[in-house]
């Protein structure tokens, strides 16, 4: 079974994302543990509240770091919703932070154009290439959860893999390498966000795979 620690540093939905992932097969295990994390064949970084406040937890537990030392050693990790925009270099949220810098580009407000925000609900996401995470689902999209108020600004449009529309469109799902991002939450996106959440767990145990 494939061994997926969902990192635990104060913030974020952990249980439900725990759950999901039992669901669809993985030995999920919530822990801010580096020996755990470091056994782990694949990451979730979770994520509800305030970025600066998500870095300093990070920073202060040691997590900032050890999670960039398991990306270079090419562990699989997925960021999701708040976790997601901490990928990226820096966002303008209360004042600003710089954030774990594994995908260039920065986080910036939603541009709802007369939209209430922060965005809550369900849009369709439209897949921009292929993927590991969307191989299961529809070609050309389907509808995922959001719940936020800020949104990512890839550098890098190669690094875009679906968009979504909230008065503005924007990237929702995102990847480099073995580091994924999705804006939305999966755990909460009935049987597409589990076959997301599945899709992932495959990247992690075909990655233990190629090693053995």
């Amino acid at each position: 079974m494939t061994r997926v620690a969902i990192i635990d540093y104060g913030m974020g939905n952990r249980r439900s994302v725990q759950k999901a992932l039992e669901h669809v097969g993985a030995h999920a295990a919530i822990t801010r543990d580096h020996d755990e994390l470091r056994a782990a064949e694949g990451l979730v970084l979770p994520g509800v509240g305030a970025f600066p406040m998500a870095m300093r937890n990070l920073r202060d537990l040691g997590l900032d770091e050890l999670i960039g030392e398991r990306v270079a050693d090419g562990v699989p990790l997925l960021g999701i919703c708040l976790g997601m925009q901490l990928l990226f270099d820096a966002s303008e949220e209360m004042g600003g932070a710089a954030g774990l810098r594994l995908i260039s580009g920065e986080v910036r407000g939603l541009d709802g154009r007369g939209l209430r925000i922060p965005h809550i609900g369900w849009n369709e996401v439209r897949f921009q290439r292929a993927s590991p995470l969307t191989v299961e689902l529809p070609g050309a999209g389907c509808p995922f959860y959001h719940v936020h108020s800020f949104a990512a600004r890839p550098d890098d449009p190669d690094t875009v893999i679906g968009t979504t529309e909230y008065g503005e469109r924007f990237a929702t799902i995102v990847s480099r390498d073995a580091v994924f991002g999705v804006q939305f939450h999966p755990e909460k996106s009935s049987r597409r966000g589990l076959r997301m959440l599945q899709g992932f767990v495959g990247v992690c145990a075909s990655v233990v795979g190629a090693r053995a």
